[in-house]
């Protein structure tokens, strides 16, 4: 008989018996036709794929309904690096393998979704950048209309100035949580 080629395995958090990864790509999911079978009401049918490239598992989640996690954020496809921990669901599972075991060379492939929002401030992922928004409806400041030009006298550039040192005093204060 063959023997079988085991890629790593997931070990459940709460305890239990490790599943074996045998294949190169594995469907996870309430269905018999699943690789991986999760019998819980809470688990989709087709909840979650993981499949292997360039040496790391990485996990695709299908729009399952509860969602898939790694190390405890929601992810649509990531990136799994060797003692992650894959929530599916509420089930938790610690992904186990080498990685130069499964031919990795080199700096380990881009991460996927968790990186990209990382990358950038949550306000520009989300499109609610103020500084570009303000650009293009004409407010500065605090959500204030841009001042209309004025003829400047010598008494009210001084007056202006001291009213510009205020109003930076208030955008330096920092946002409250």
């Amino acid at each position: 008989m063959a023997e079988l080629t085991q890629y790593g395995e997931l070990i459940p958090k709460g305890g239990g018996d490790p599943i074996p990864l045998l294949k190169k790509n594995l469907m996870i999911g309430r269905r018999e036709s699943c690789d991986v079978v999760l019998r819980f009401g809470n688990i989709s049918a087709h909840h979650c794929e993981m499949t292997l490239e360039s040496g790391y598992w990485f996990v695709k989640d299908l729009n399952s309904r509860n969602g898939t996690r790694v190390n405890g954020y929601r992810v649509t496809k990531r990136r799994l690096d060797p003692r992650d921990v894959l929530s599916v669901a509420k089930f938790e599972y610690e992904i186990n393998y080498v990685p130069a075991d499964l031919g990795a060379v080199g700096p380990p492939p881009d991460g996927g979704d968790l990186e990209d929002i990382l990358g950038s401030s949550l306000m520009d992922s989300a499109g609610l950048n103020r500084k570009e928004r303000q650009s293009v409806d004409g407010r500065i400041g605090r959500n204030q209309p841009a001042p209309s030009p004025e003829v400047v006298s010598p008494e009210s550039e001084a007056a202006s100035d001291s009213e510009s040192e205020e109003s930076s005093d208030e955008e330096e204060t920092p946002a409250e949580d």
